[in-house]
């Protein structure tokens, strides 16, 4: 059996990964194609477990390192129990947010665990892994945090941030997406949903060499 595709999708607050994930696993299934859908920090029940634990404090609780090992504690589970097995018996995972989301937040933005922790910390737990492709919903900063305001969202420890971190946050993106071009395709998020969600199947029709209709 083939082994399946792993599919990322990363980008800011209010970029609507999470919508455009379940509408890429909605356009993959209509193609006969198993679909996990997933996400990050979380994705499997310790994950989850671990994901409750690290919300359950406010930002500056954790100590920068320790609350990275967290992070990655719960993404070993993921890969361990989810992505993995799903990959090995051809099933495509999608998931809201990987490691890319952990080197921009935990390595770049916040400048206290740094990339080079956060990729030998993936080294450790993944080896050489890395998603078959990684879509960057990349979104005006005004925008996002129009659409955070507009579903009241603001509850989120980053959603909270004014939008100096926001903008900080996209140009990490974008720069991440520089250095990974043949891995990262950015994708305009500032359409409306459903053109989004067709930029979106092209990307990955092109990719996988699907049919789009």
């Amino acid at each position: 059996m083939a082994r399946g595709k792993f599919i990322t999708l990363e980008g800011g607050e209010g970029a609507g990964k999470s919508t455009q994930a379940k509408h890429l696993a909605e356009f993959l299934r209509k193609r006969g194609i198993k679909v996990v859908l997933t996400r990050e920090v979380g994705g499997s029940p310790a994950a989850e477990e671990i994901r409750k634990l690290w919300l359950s404090q406010d930002e500056g609780y954790w100590e920068p390192l320790a609350e990275l090992l967290l992070i990655f504690a719960a993404r070993r589970e993921h890969l361990t129990r989810t992505v993995w097995p799903a990959l090995k018996r051809g099933a495509w995972v999608i998931s809201d947010r990987f490691v890319d989301s952990s080197l921009v937040y935990q390595g770049n933005i916040k400048d206290e665990a740094g990339a080079d922790v956060v990729k030998s910390l993936y080294r450790q737990i993944a080896g050489d892994f890395e998603p078959d492709l990684t879509l960057l919903l990349d979104v005006p900063v005004a925008t996002s945090m129009s659409r955070v305001k507009k579903r009241g969202g603001w509850n989120d420890r980053y959603q909270l941030k004014a939008a100096p971190f926001h903008k900080k946050l996209r140009s990490a993106y974008l720069a991440l997406a520089k250095k990974n071009a043949k891995r990262i395709k950015i994708i305009d998020a500032g359409h409306a949903e459903d053109t989004v969600s067709k930029d979106v199947a092209a990307a990955v029709s092109k990719r996988f060499h699907l049919k789009t209709k």
